[in-house]
């Protein structure tokens, strides 16, 4: 969703702050805040999936002897998480439109999206939609910042404290314990970038709501415009920030890209190395995933004892 949004949202901002014309129009008014919410939502509900995910963890009897999980369950979860978020972004559809103002100076026509419901929608949609508008500024804050945050925050000191009871009474492996702290501080590095970069757009909706009649077009423009730019930076962080926390996807992402400069050299000693980075990388997953493995043959010497 991270791709999603830095490949069509973008490219539309920075076309509309260049030209001041709105690329592919009323549809861009509409599709943009549409996704841009949706991604506050997936971001939100994986936040809260890893966090049960960590609380699953510590509070299983045999956490050391956990298998991996199914495929299907995980695609289960992120369809729940991704139909759910756009289920919860489909008023931003409704009330987005396109409208054109002229400037005295130089007579130019631009073009810009407001926050409007349509008049031709139906009755019961229309209060519907105006509901929304109303409260969306604290539907923002509750489900899409303190949500987050708070539930993130409330699973690590739990599972910390489970942890450090587990830890007095026995004694479990060094690996174990690692891979379970490495796991933790993934997903609180995940969530302070998601805080960082969304509590700017929440300030900005407070202080628009209560000083809107005071500011003038330009200065809620500039702030909505820091608001994407927020937006982005977050989408073009949280994956290299993912991948570089977590060693095993970060290998598994280098070795996906570097596969054809492999395959371009099929020497001996990069062979080896290859075989080598691919016993490394499957330890360290067994160890990431928390899955029991058996450990590797011992490699048999060769030539003399001396």
């Amino acid at each position: 969703w991270d791709f999603l949004i830095l490949f069509f949202c973008l490219p539309v901002v920075i076309f509309n702050e260049i030209t001041k014309k709105r690329l592919l129009g009323d549809l861009s008014c509409r599709i943009v805040p549409f996704m841009e919410v949706s991604s506050l939502g997936v971001s939100t509900f994986s936040l809260c999936a890893l966090g049960i995910d960590r609380f699953h963890a510590a509070t299983s009897p045999q956490a050391s002897a956990r298998s991996i999980e199914q495929c299907k369950s995980i695609i289960a979860k992120l369809a729940v998480i991704w139909v759910g978020s756009m289920t919860l972004s489909v008023p931003e559809i409704l009330l987005w439109q396109l409208a054109q103002d002229t400037s005295s100076v130089s007579g130019t026509v631009t073009e810009y999206c407001t926050m409007k419901p349509s008049s031709n929608l139906p009755e019961s949609v229309y209060s519907l939609v105006l509901t929304y508008q109303n409260a969306r500024m604290w539907w923002y804050f509750g489900c899409y910042f303190c949500l987050p945050i708070l539930f993130t925050v409330s699973c690590q000191l739990v599972t910390q404290r489970i942890s450090s009871t587990e830890k007095k009474t026995e004694c479990r492996g060094t690996k174990h314990n690692q891979c379970e702290s490495h796991l933790n501080c993934t997903i609180i590095g995940l969530t302070i970038i998601y805080g960082l970069c969304t509590t700017p757009e929440n300030v900005c909706n407070i202080v628009v709501a209560y000083m809107s009649p005071d500011m003038s077009k330009q200065t809620l423009d500039l702030l909505n415009l820091i608001n994407q730019f927020f937006l982005f930076f977050k989408c073009s962080v949280t994956p290299v920030l993912l991948l570089c926390l977590c060693r095993p996807l970060g290998q598994a992402f280098m070795d996906c890209c570097c596969c054809c400069c492999e395959g371009c050299s099929p020497d001996t000693a990069s062979s080896e190395g290859s075989a080598d980075s691919k016993l490394k990388t499957e330890m360290s997953s067994s160890i990431f995933f928390d899955k029991p493995r058996e450990s590797p043959p011992p490699l048999l010497a060769l030539g003399t004892p001396c």
